[in-house]
């Protein structure tokens, strides 16, 4: 599954750090610059546009890294030098829980707020949602930091 010359747990912090790179663009450049750049309501569809991309590229990302961290895990806890769920797992659920309570749970609740229906504003709304995905780049940052550190070989 790795690139040639690669080791997995190379590949591993190289999809962690791609993953971080692409929540951190989103949503620090490319959702601010296009309500700099367009009308609200213009400027909104791109960015739910953006954010749709992303939720889905997310859960293809986390599927792939629990894969890749979870056969680590395996061979870390076989040897003696670790558990079935590590730190590693941990994080790619959490950022696997932001994904789908954040696009997914809230978004029709968004949309049923934005038409003046649903029992919360669309600001309040809007406010966790930004919250899981500021939480999701956070996790998924720390994952990609935790594969990067150069770890002793098992003695």
């Amino acid at each position: 599954m790795a690139l040639p010359g690669m080791t997995a747990t190379r590949f591993a912090a190289w999809l962690a750090g791609l993953w971080a790179g692409l929540l951190w663009g989103i949503g620090l450049i490319g959702a601010p610059a296009g309500f700099a750049a367009a009308l609200p309501e213009t400027a909104g569809r791109v960015a739910g546009r953006m954010f749709m991309q992303e939720a889905y590229l997310s859960l293809l990302f986390a599927v792939v890294m629990f894969l890749m961290l979870r056969r680590q895990a395996r061979a870390a806890a076989a040897s003696g030098s670790g558990s079935v769920m590590s730190a590693n797992l941990l994080l790619v659920f959490g950022a696997l829980f932001c994904t789908v309570a954040g696009y997914f749970g809230l978004q029709p609740m968004l949309a049923a707020a934005r038409a003046g229906h649903g029992t919360l504003s669309f600001g309040t709304l809007h406010g966790v949602s930004a919250g899981l995905y500021g939480l999701k780049a956070i996790l998924v940052s720390a994952l990609a930091w935790r594969l990067t550190v150069s770890r002793p070989p098992p003695s």
